[in-house]
């Protein structure tokens, strides 16, 4: 295993600590900008890109399925498939008639991911929410099929309760099926309880991967959202409003005191408190151009001093 990666659970795949979110490609980055930001990331020796098949279906005119095409063609044209771990999703809606952890869907979602990837396989394949409306071990006898079949080489989940990931750990167990190797919780300075706690708990015990999404808040934490004045400044602005007032503030304060004594951006600092984590294998972040995506690679270069992460583990005082 190279130097700098990391076990993805029992998978038997290494990932290195930062992952490229791949929800922007065909929402805020083009086709083009994607190609250079890919390059970029791979020649930086990192290999996990992470998107889903629903990105970006939240756009008016696109029907999900923009990512994995734009990964699938840059995959293809640069002849990188060897170089790169493919993680994508299946499980949030498509379309009314198209969502969820069904045989059927799953099934049917592999193949068109499969197909918009231009690849054989799929690296890590993840149930990308719950699915209370089918019994636990129904996504995992499909998941074990297609493991069989060389389609799939591990599987994780994403945004499951603590309960719920155990419950499905142990019906792995139990009924010898495929079990999932990895969890994607939101987890970043800003927003820590729906992690640290029972899901974290959960995932050291089982020796499960964990792989941070929204690791800079959407945004926020680049600083670039101070006031209502700025929510227009970024088709993510519109999220941050509630982020303006509570601990938001505080953190990002926090945040600007660590970065401006260390003479380097924010998110680098953002960065590097996560993959500090002993927990934590890899934080999802995306960048829309070169020099943000330096910034977030420089930040798993970054050892914060014991008083700087102090300082961050409690913005309040």
């Amino acid at each position: 295993m190279p130097a700098n990666q990391r076990p993805l659970g029992k998978s038997g795949l290494s990932v290195a600590p930062l992952a490229f979110g791949g929800n922007v490609f065909g929402w805020t980055v083009d086709e083009p900008t994607a190609f250079r930001l890919l390059d970029r990331f791979v020649d930086a020796g990192f290999n996990l890109i992470d998107t889903a098949d629903t990105y970006s279906v939240w756009i008016p005119g696109h029907h999900g399925g923009e990512s994995e095409t734009i990964i699938g063609r840059w995959m293809e044209s640069r002849g990188r498939r060897d170089d790169v771990l493919i993680a994508t999703k299946v499980g949030m809606e498509m379309t009314p008639e198209s969502k969820g952890l069904s045989r059927e869907h799953i099934e049917h979602s592999c193949a068109e991911s499969l197909s918009r990837l231009r690849t054989r396989y799929i690296d890590l394949y993840q149930s990308h929410a719950d699915d209370a409306s089918v019994p636990i071990d129904e996504p995992l006898r499909a998941y074990a099929r297609l493991l069989e079949a060389g389609k799939i080489r591990a599987i994780g989940a994403s945004n499951f309760s603590a309960a719920r990931l155990s419950e499905a750990l142990r019906t792995s167990t139990e009924e010898k099926l495929p079990r999932y190797e990895s969890m994607q919780p939101r987890y970043n300075l800003l927003d820590r309880d729906a992690y640290e706690g029972p899901i974290e708990d959960c995932c050291v015990s089982a020796g499960l991967g964990v792989i941070t999404y929204s690791s800079l808040a959407s945004g926020f934490l680049s600083g670039k959202y101070r006031s209502k004045s700025d929510l227009t400044n970024s088709p993510r602005g519109a999220r941050m409003e509630a982020r303006l007032t509570g601990r938001g503030p505080q953190v990002l304060a926090a945040l600007d005191r660590v970065a401006g004594r260390l003479g380097v951006a924010r998110s680098t600092v953002a960065i590097a408190w996560i993959v500090s984590r002993p927990s934590v294998t890899a934080a999802i972040a995306s960048a829309t151009s070169e020099a943000q995506l330096d910034e977030l690679i420089a930040g798993t270069n970054m050892q914060l001093d014991a008083a700087s992460r102090a300082e961050l583990d409690n913005p309040i005082g």
